[in-house]
């Protein structure tokens, strides 16, 4: 089977669902409105427009769309939505394959949640931090676990932890949010989110986002989904829309160096995300712009929790121009100031590309990627292009323009 075959496509219901252009529309309390627009979000992304009244509605729904769409708004919203305030339980379950998601998402409801009485926790591992002689302590910046909070964030391994010791109560619980499924199923949270959702009760709502649709979705909602309303927003009505693609034709990986210096050489302060495929290539990267006297942070699964935090507040905070990473970062986090992402390497899975190139692109915005293309990837960026209905142009010689 081709990695093609290997995702499927399914039947769109959401011609059938009224797209809501103003989050004023929607059934929420004004307590959430407050929320949402003291967040910023102004009107809703084209995924919240579709997807948030039928999830409001109590219908169980699978959601696909890319990273960037605003997908944490279209699951966060209806989810605070259902809570009962008077009741100090967890009503609410979402699950994130890793901890930097579950930290963004359990942030984000928590702004959305200011205006309202709602309690909310994150169940993820402590991680390590750092201590003055070289070694390595758990860190307490997490806060505790409140285990009558009405929302509960976390990651599979942690929550079922919590689910085996009976400290996690399921009684009240009326909905159960899996994001980024395609990933869990990747990294092979299968088997936990099964035995995590045997604890759930019978007619609990399930919903479920997931950037690609490969069959293991498929196979997992129809095992404990009931009718489900499939929703899709396509690749190319999001992520691409607004994202410049182009390719440097380079003879060899040791041009690729050279020809990445005279990108930077030639744009301003814009900062940017380069991804590579290892995380020694990535070492190797930051060690060599370093010598040429670039600000570059570093970030891959070498690093704990605590440091990947530490590494992209220094980021957003603009204290590297440079952030040089593997997929590792390229779904979920969102840092709005990014309009520059370079695949230093092209990726190994076509999905891989729209998630890195997405970075550039969050939420409707501007960006451009630049894709460094030896002789031997040339068949892997036409797979990309053909898998996602898009051409990649050869970069211009006016590209800085691009950027402003």
């Amino acid at each position: 089977m081709t990695e093609e075959e290997e995702h499927v496509s399914f039947k769109d219901d959401s011609g059938d669902i009224p797209e809501i252009k103003k989050f004023e529309d929607f059934p929420i309390s004004i307590n959430l409105l407050r929320g949402i627009l003291s967040y910023g979000w102004e009107v809703p992304s084209l995924i919240q427009s579709k997807s948030i009244v039928p999830v409001v509605q109590g219908r169980d729904c699978i959601i696909q769309a890319q990273s960037g769409s605003g997908k944490t708004g279209a699951f966060s919203i209806p989810a605070i939505g259902k809570v009962d305030e008077t009741i100090a339980s967890p009503q609410i379950l979402i699950l994130s394959p890793v901890h930097d998601l579950a930290l963004q998402s359990f942030n984000i409801i928590n702004s959305l949640c200011t205006y309202t009485n709602i309690k909310t926790t994150i169940l993820i591992g402590k991680g390590l931090n750092k201590t003055n002689m070289g070694g390595y302590q758990k860190r307490e910046d997490i806060p505790p676990p409140n285990f009558k909070a009405q929302i509960v964030v976390g990651t599979p391994g942690k929550v079922w932890d919590c689910l085996r010791k009976k400290q996690l109560s399921t009684v009240s619980m009326k909905m159960f949010i899996l994001d980024e499924a395609d990933e869990m199923l990747d990294k092979g949270f299968q088997e936990q989110i099964q035995t995590i959702f045997s604890f759930m009760p019978s007619d609990i709502q399930v919903n479920l986002f997931s950037a690609t649709m490969p069959r293991d979705i498929l196979q997992l909602s129809s095992e404990f989904m009931r009718n489900p309303v499939r929703v899709l927003v396509k690749d190319e009505d999001i992520t691409l829309k607004g994202i410049r693609q182009f390719y440097v034709p380079v003879e060899s990986e040791q041009q690729k160096f050279d020809v990445l210096c005279d990108i930077y050489g030639t744009i301003s302060v814009t900062q940017g995300i380069i991804f590579v495929n290892s995380k020694q290539k990535a070492e190797q990267l930051k060690e060599m712009l370093e010598q040429r006297n670039y600000t570059v942070g570093l970030i891959h699964g070498g690093y704990n929790q605590y440091e990947r935090n530490d590494i992209l507040n220094k980021f957003k905070e603009g204290r590297n121009r440079i952030l040089i990473a593997t997929d590792i970062l390229c779904r979920g986090i969102d840092i709005q100031q990014i309009n520059l992402v370079i695949n230093y390497d092209i990726p190994f899975k076509v999905e891989k590309y729209i998630h890195r190139i997405g970075r550039s692109g969050r939420y409707g915005r501007k960006g451009v990627g630049i894709n460094l293309v030896t002789p031997d990837d040339l068949h892997n960026l036409r797979k990309i292009e053909k898998f996602y209905s898009t051409m990649v142009e050869r970069l211009p010689g006016n590209f800085p323009e691009l950027l402003k």
